[in-house]
């Protein structure tokens, strides 16, 4: 429990479960992750090893999205206990981002996976679990928006556009040489082959002003 937590006298987020193999818990790191030396389930009493020294464990809250109608206002945070082999995964997990330690911030992921070798009669096999992180930094990235993409330039521009065509309407401005109609014309300006011919051969004539059209 951290100092917070002791004067205003709350317990903290609820723990959190892996009842069945493939359950994954995890979200965004809310608050410094906490050392504290583990109790037993029954008695509540501190728990050591055979040689005296305190059985210590890792407590990190995450936010999940997950919410049991049960708690009173349960905001899906949840307490992961990391010891044992979920202590060697998170490790791991860690190690893999090149990151030195969980942050706040980060985004850290627990799996259960399977089950392990039972060792003891009457004691349960031990889970095993997989982890991932994402250090704060990488996962404020991952929250940001995608930026807009500037908005292209005139086709002209890039020489998309041939000769003769408004890049803005698309209509033919140019006229045509004889026996081209403009849209035959637009498309041998495409054409590096022909485009160069074009100017070798004399414009199609237009309607004269206040006269008939050729025929």
């Amino acid at each position: 429990m951290d100092a917070n937590s002791f004067l205003m006298g709350g317990g903290g987020a609820p723990t959190a479960k892996f009842p069945t193999p493939g359950t994954v818990v995890g979200g965004h790191i809310t608050e410094p992750p906490q050392v504290e030396q583990q109790r037993d389930i029954q008695s509540g009493e501190k728990k050591f090893w055979n040689d005296g020294n305190p059985m210590m464990q890792l407590v990190v809250t995450v936010q999940t999205d997950q919410r049991d109608p049960a708690i009173d206002e349960d905001d899906g945070k949840r307490r992961i206990f990391v010891k044992g082999q979920m202590k060697n995964a998170v490790a791991d997990a860690v190690r893999a981002a090149s990151a030195k330690g969980l942050e706040v911030g980060g985004i850290l992921r627990v799996r259960y996976t399977h089950d392990g070798e039972q060792k003891q009669r009457g004691y349960s096999a031990p889970k095993q679990y997989e982890a991932h992180y994402t250090p704060a930094a990488a996962a404020q990235l991952q929250n940001q928006p995608a930026a807009t993409a500037p908005a292209a330039p005139p086709a002209q521009a890039y020489g998309q556009v041939p000769p003769g065509v408004n890049p803005v309407t698309g209509e033919i401005s140019a006229q045509a040489p004889a026996g081209l109609d403009p849209q035959q014309y637009a498309a041998a300006q495409q054409n590096p082959n022909t485009a160069a011919l074009l100017h070798q051969v004399p414009p199609q004539p237009g309607p004269q002003a206040g006269g008939e059209p050729p025929f």
